[in-house]
This record gives C-alpha cells, sequence and structure tokens, in this order.
C-alpha cells in the first residue's frame, strides 16, 4: 500500500520529531522520578569504546586534511569498501541525511516504512513528494528510493540481492547506521559501482554518540558534491582521532558483537517474561509490543527509565540494551516494584 505526501508549499514548516535521548522531557513529565534516570530511548552502545589518551593538540588544531583522509581510508577497510576516495565523513549519519535532498535530483522520493521519520522530513524540506511504501518492489517506480537497513525501529532486513537489483533502477539510497554488528546483507562495498549511496553511523555501535561522526560511501560525483557541500573541515579533530582508532579496533568490534548479542537475548528473556512480544529490533535495541505499553512506559518513566513511544503505533515501546548497573532497575519497574 502506498501513502504520498505531497511537497509542502515554500512557506510550510516541518514541526520537529520527537526522538530518544531526550532526558530533558522525560525529567518534565515525571518530576518525581528518582535520579539517575536509565535512559534506554535510543539505540547506542551502552558499552561504549573506551575516550583515552587523544593528542591535546587534536583539541586545539583545525584537522588536518591528511588525518581525514587517513580516518576516510581507515573506514573504507572497516566498510569493505575498495575505493577510499568513495568515502565521505561528515558530522553523523543524520547529518548526511539532510544534506542528500539539497545535491540528489528527483521529484518523488520513496521511503520503505515504517522507519527512521527524519528521512521523511528531510525530503519534505527539500520540497519532495514523499511515497511510504510498504513493500521493496514498490520502491523502483519512485526517483529515489530509501530503505534503513536493518529498520529503525523494527530490525526488518532487506536482502542484498533485492537491495541491489533495486539499484539497477532507481537511485537508491540505504541506511546501514545499525549494520556494524550485522553485516552480512550490507551492501556498502558495491555501493559506489551500482550506483548507491549508503550511509554508516559511528555513535551507535560505538556507544560515543556525542561525537558526531558518520560516512557516506558513494559514486564519484556524488562524493565530491558531499566534500565540496561540508567543506574543508567537516568533522573535529577528536572525532577524527577517536574515529580512527575505533573503526581499527577489529577486536572491540567483534567483542561488542559478543556481548550486545548476549545482552539482547537477556532483554528478550526479560520483556517476554513481563508481558510483551518481541516485534523485532537489533543488537542495540528490541522492539516489544503490548496491549498496555502506554500505561507500561508511565510506570516505567515514573521509576526513572527512559524508553521510546511510538504515537502511530501505541502498542510498541522500543528498549536499548541496558548498562550492566542498570539491568535490576529495568527488572524492577517491569515488575511494579517500588
Amino acid at each position: 500500500m502506498l501513502h504520498a505526501r505531497p511537497a509542502p508549499e515554500a512557506h510550510d514548516a516541518i514541526a520537529p520529531l520527537e526522538h530518544g535521548g531526550d532526558l530533558a522531557a522525560a525529567r518534565r513529565r515525571f518530576a518525581d522520578a528518582p535520579e539517575p534516570w536509565i535512559d534506554l530511548s535510543t539505540g547506542i552502545n551502552p558499552h561504549a569504546y573506551p575516550v583515552c589518551g587523544l593528542p591535546a593538540e587534536c583539541f586545539a588544531r583545525l584537522p588536518e586534511p591528511a588525518a581525514l583522509l587517513a580516518l576516510e581510508e581507515i573506514a573504507a577497510r572497516a566498510y569493505r569498501v575498495a575505493d577510499a576516495r568513495t568515502i565521505v565523513a561528515a558530522p553523523g549519519a543524520q547529518a548526511l541525511i539532510q544534506m542528500l535532498p539539497r545535491i540528489l535530483p528527483g521529484p518523488r522520493v520513496g521511503i520503505l516504512g515504517p522507519t527512521y521519520a527524519e528521512h521523511a522530513a528531510s525530503w519534505l524540506r527539500a520540497g519532495r513528494a514523499v511515497v511510504a511504501c510498504a513493500d521493496v518492489t514498490q520502491l523502483a517506480d519512485c526517483d529515489v528510493a530509501v530503505i534503513v537497513n536493518p529498520n529503525n525501529p523494527t530490525g526488518r532486513v532487506v536482502e542484498r540481492d533485492a537491495l541491489l537489483a533495486l539499484a539497477r533502477r532507481t537511485r537508491l539510497i540505504v541506511d546501514e547506521s545499525f549494520a556494524d554488528l550485522a553485516p552480512a546483507e550490507s551492501i556498502a562495498g558495491e555501493a559506489a559501482a551500482c550506483g548507491a549511496i549508503v550511509l554508516r553511523s559511528f555513535g551507535k555501535t560505538y556507544g560515543l554518540a556525542g561525537v558526531r561522526l558518520g560516512f557516506a560511501i558513494a559514486p564519484h560525483d556524488i562524493a565530491a558534491r558531499l566534500h565540496e557541500a561540508f567543506g574543508p573541515w567537516p568533522v573535529s579533530g577528536p572525532a577524527i582521532a577517536l574515529g580512527a582508532r575505533a573503526l581499527g579496533d577489529r577486536d572491540w568490534l567483534e567483542a561488542a558483537r559478543r556481548r550486545l548479542a548476549d545482552d539482547a537475548a537477556r532483554l528478550d528473556a526479560l520483556l517476554c517474561a513481563s508481558g510483551f512480544e518481541i516485534a523485532g529490533g537489533t543488537p542495540l535495541f528490541r522492539l516489544a509490543a503490548h496491549d498496555c505499553a502506554q500505561a507500561i512506559a508511565d510506570r516505567l518513566g515514573r521509576a526513572g527509565v527512559h524508553i521510546r513511544r511510538f504515537a502511530e503505533h501505541p502498542r510498541w515501546l522500543r528498549f536499548g540494551i541496558p548498562a550492566a548497573a542498570a539491568w535490576a532497575r529495568l527488572e524492577a519497574a517491569l515488575r511494579g516494584a517500588p
């Protein structure tokens, strides 16, 4: 089923979207909740990559072009991309989501949904008509096709063969922000050759969302336009230093995959024991459904546990992976214990 949203008039504004991570709003809503809050409203690794020993120069000096190139080369190896010239570093995947509508043509944009709402909002702000598609095959009739893979919030995965076939028919953008921990269906290595654009997020997997670092893998002409659009210093010196170190640390990533797989299984068991059904997810978050989801979310809020609701899907709640010290409080809050 297709749902089309027409391009807005030039004077129309797109209302800000609700996102996870807004603890100030949670505190206003549940003013008597105990501190510190447990924030499970995002899909960010609670076991962050260690931040230590960064050189003082990366804070004091403008980033060197050579350091940025080195980061993009390291990212190319991490994402199994043969040509580092197709890699573009940016201040987060969100910045790339907002930039692409400014440089890509095409009046009709299809987005496989339900999914991360900033994609539709960014294309609407750029004056494009957005079509919400329920099936991959419907995207081929659009000028631009957008797929989040694995999807946020459902965890749906579209197979590589289907993505590559679609890339032969339309301009395909694949948001792989959650693909680091499940890379089997990634098309990052083939993106530039088949005309697709792949987005990768650094902060989610490495637990460093505040660093604001992401990457696009794109054909040479689009990569060049993105480089030009972001200018000579697209990311900070500390982001370059941390990104280069972390993306080159394959042992840490493999350990993170194992730990998060165990954590996700533990969270599934806890949620099922609390009456939820698991509706989807990735190793960084679980989507759970319950007929009393809104009442449970309120109970969690009163206990100082912040989770992600979805106004358009009131039975859904998304739970991030708890840090080690947060499990007992989450379990007690789900039981309704004081």
